[in-house]
């Protein structure tokens, strides 16, 4: 057994809580930041439900089968198998679809996973110079990830997940693959008798991913050169010349503590700090109120809220590039709430989950979760 002392638990928020005063230092610094030059984006929207009400905190607390997306670590403290489908109808009538399946074993001191993700948009209309008001033709946007996870508790204490991917865009005519890795680790004990847990994930650390396809290859007439006599030529086949684009690769950490640990009714509050590779510093903080067994019955229900800054978006920057100062619907960007219920006996658990989050000037979003256990 470890013992986690004050001065350990006092050091861990200090860090946690420097990171953002140290990436607003940094911003005074020459903005450097590589926006728009990822790919996959849709590999940050998240799985479930809980995990959008809690934001970025929801690394600390997922340790059911949504963990396989948000902290592989994490899965290694589930106590059953189980399964989740979610369906996130996000902006612009896009839609993520997402389902997973996690299986303690070795006694519950390890765990795997599997989970596949689908997000896109089908019949849009093509624009182009020569055509502004369309061409009569349609395309469709298809991204899908596929991913295996396995988790290990290495004591009573620590955790640690790694989670392989592959990932497959198709963007009308051309398409894309990648590979790409997340590693988890999740700390847990008690401070005071009640539950705290400290967590940090990167995520989508893989190769680049290069696009071909048909609307790439071409064929064109070969270039006069200098001083040769115009002559007919043949088209030659051709391809456009394309770089690779990276995966949207995120750093976070976060800590959350049990304000009220009682029987079977908890209050958790958390918060997180993230980095992205082709964004600015953001930072979260969140709340989940629990309670199990209810009336003595086999019904729970929880409650969670948070708010994600997005400094990257903000206007100005009054307080770590968030601004106090915007349209309503941008000041609420960033909130997120939802709510969740289960029916839970020793030997099968079923829950829905519900989460609406605001995304500024392009509207609300809403999150649904169904998960089961055995």
């Amino acid at each position: 057994m470890h013992r986690f002392t004050t001065p350990r638990l006092a050091l861990s928020a200090a860090l946690v809580g420097l990171a953002p005063m140290v990436a607003s230092a940094q911003q005074d610094i020459a903005d450097n930041t590589a926006y728009g030059t990822t790919t996959a984006e849709f590999l940050l929207l998240g799985a479930n439900a809980r995990g959008t009400a809690l934001g970025g905190s929801y690394i600390t607390m997922a340790t059911d089968v949504g963990g396989l997306n948000a902290n592989p670590a994490a899965v290694a403290l589930m106590t059953r198998p189980g399964a989740q489908f979610s369906q996130y109808d996000y902006v612009a009538e896009t839609k993520l679809n997402w389902g997973a399946v996690a299986f303690p074993f070795a006694g519950g001191s390890k765990a795997f996973g599997f989970q596949i993700g689908t997000f896109g948009f089908r019949d849009q209309p093509v624009y182009t110079v020569q055509n502004p008001e369309g061409t009569g033709e349609v395309y469709d946007v298809s991204e899908t990830f596929a991913a295996l996870t396995f988790a290990q508790n290495f004591s009573d204490r620590f955790s640690v997940g790694i989670t392989a991917k592959g990932i497959f865009d198709q963007l009308g005519q051309v398409s894309g693959s990648a590979f790409g890795l997340d590693f988890g680790t999740h700390f847990h004990s008690n401070l005071n008798g009640k539950p705290i847990r400290f967590a940090f994930t990167l995520a989508n650390l893989g190769t680049k991913m290069k696009y071909d396809g048909d609307k790439i290859r071409i064929v064109a007439p070969r270039e006069q050169l200098p001083g040769e006599e115009e002559t007919t030529q043949d088209l030659q086949p051709a391809v456009y010349r394309t770089t690779g684009f990276s995966l949207p690769t995120m750093f976070r950490v976060g800590l959350a503590y049990d304000v009220v640990a009682s029987g079977n009714n908890r209050v958790t509050m958390m918060g997180e700090f993230n980095q992205q590779n082709s964004n600015k510093a953001g930072y979260g903080v969140g709340a989940e109120i629990a309670s199990n067994r209810l009336g003595g019955t086999a019904f729970g229900v929880a409650l969670r809220g948070s708010f994600t800054a997005q400094p990257a978006n903000a206007y100005d920057t009054d307080f770590f590039g968030t601004s106090i100062d915007k349209e309503d619907d941008e000041k609420m960007q960033g909130l997120a709430l939802g709510a969740g219920l289960q029916y839970q006996t020793a030997t099968f658990q079923i829950g829905f989950d519900y989460a609406w989050k605001k995304m500024g000037l392009l509207g609300d979003t809403n999150f649904f979760t169904v998960s089961l256990g055995w």
